[in-house]
């Protein structure tokens, strides 16, 4: 393999929500285990600016190579996806439209849910994991830099990220709006499936709440989800008696028919219900209590709605803003191209005779030798169309032997 980048292209190539429902990306995904192995390949076959990208929703591979294929193969080698199976769902991208996708990849504008900045530091994880493996040495590191830089740049001059995007959170942001001192009131989560789960992690994350109790028809669930968070559980047995001494009840479960009814329910103090089910886990009539508040998931799901809505007001403002980052990149790149030749110019120069003799006296002093070569290195940025001849020229004229620039 060519181990000079400057003889690559960028690519990026992967599986994706998009093309694929979950089970089909699962083929594609990999654990800690097989990333090292990935990246220890890589490094074994000469790559030397080289990411991978696993999230819940996306496997990719981002990376200076002679093409997609190696990327590919590298991803099919290391996953339980196959080469065909790729061929239908997966993607690729080269050159500066590559670069354009992980800049949008990494700002959230092609997450599932427009604005999740959560990617950005999974971004950065990536990096490190190259970093130890030698594979994310100057061109991916500033890469990487520019996509953060866009990213907090996004983040701070729009509100893409703004607004609750999913029930779960939207949940969450209910209770902080409609129930003051939140902190200090009694939260029970009755059902503990995949929206349950969610929105305890919310409660948790966006909330300074401990009183929090999880109850689930089979109690070593709630107790699971219990034990990462330090939170009480209670039987399903003493759902009625737990209700009883609530602030907030988020109902979560999957069951067929309602499971909480009006029968259940003696509020002495105002009580927030949450439903959170589908079908309807909470019957009508409770919505007629006196001291209670019954919100469905349909009313949560137009915050949601609205919020996405809002946050596609911001799209033209974060692409220009990629835009320009991605232009700096691209130019701080492009005058790259000519360190080697800087280099060995300056090491030429600095020496007497062409030799590095500790003895001699130099050819010219430091200062003229910066000089010379910063006129040089201007010409180079200002006039990229005739670079080629002038490079090619001056490795003639002083007899250069470049290196490989292989940062």
């Amino acid at each position: 393999m060519n181990l000079n980048p400057q003889a690559h292209q960028f690519h990026a190539i992967g599986v994706s929500y998009k093309k694929a429902d979950a089970s089909t990306r699962g083929l594609f995904s990999l654990d800690a285990t097989q990333i090292n192995s990935l990246l220890e390949a890589a490094q074994h076959k000469g790559f030397q600016n080289l990411l991978v990208l696993t999230t819940c929703n996306r496997t990719e591979i981002y990376g200076w190579a002679e093409n997609t294929n190696v990327l590919q193969d590298l991803l099919i080698n290391h996953s339980q996806g196959s080469a065909e199976l790729f061929e239908k769902i997966g993607h690729q991208f080269t050159g500066e439209a590559a670069l354009e996708y992980v800049f949008r990849v990494g700002t959230g504008l092609d997450s599932q849910i427009l604005g999740d900045f959560e990617v950005i530091g999974q971004l950065k994880k990536s990096f490190y994991q190259s970093k130890k493996y030698q594979l994310a040495q100057n061109l991916t590191e500033r890469l990487v830099n520019a996509v953060i830089q866009a990213s907090k740049r996004i983040k701070t001059e729009t509100e893409i990220s703004s607004g609750a995007t999913s029930v779960s959170f939207a949940s969450v942001q209910y209770i902080r709006e409609h129930i003051k001192d939140f902190n200090d009131k009694k939260i029970v989560l009755f059902g503990t499936g995949k929206i349950g789960r969610n929105t305890c992690e919310n409660l948790v994350k966006h909330t300074a709440n401990k009183n929090i109790t999880l109850i689930n028809r089979t109690g070593a669930k709630a107790e699971k989800i219990a034990g990462k968070f330090n939170l009480q559980t209670r039987a399903f047995g003493e759902l009625n008696s737990e209700i009883r001494t609530a602030d907030v009840l988020i109902v979560a479960t999957g069951a067929a028919v309602p499971t909480v009814s009006a029968a259940m329910i003696h509020a002495a103090k105002p009580l927030l219900i949450l439903d959170l089910s589908v079908p309807k886990n909470v019957t009508p009539d409770v919505a007629q209590l006196p001291q209670v508040s019954l919100v469905h998931l349909d009313e949560l799901s137009k915050m949601t709605d609205a919020t996405l809505e809002k946050r596609k007001a911001f799209i033209p403002t974060a692409e220009a803003i990629i835009a320009a980052i991605k232009a700096e990149f691209l130019e701080w790149k492009e005058h790259r191209k000519h360190a080697p030749l800087l280099r060995e110019l300056n090491k030429k120069w600095g020496t007497k005779n062409g030799k590095d003799t500790a003895a001699d006296e130099p050819l010219w002093t430091p200062e003229q030798v910066q000089k010379l070569s910063g006129h040089i290195a201007i010409f180079l940025k200002e006039h990229p169309q005739e670079a080629p001849v002038a490079t090619k020229l001056l490795r003639e004229i002083f007899q250069l032997e470049l290196t490989s620039d292989v940062s």
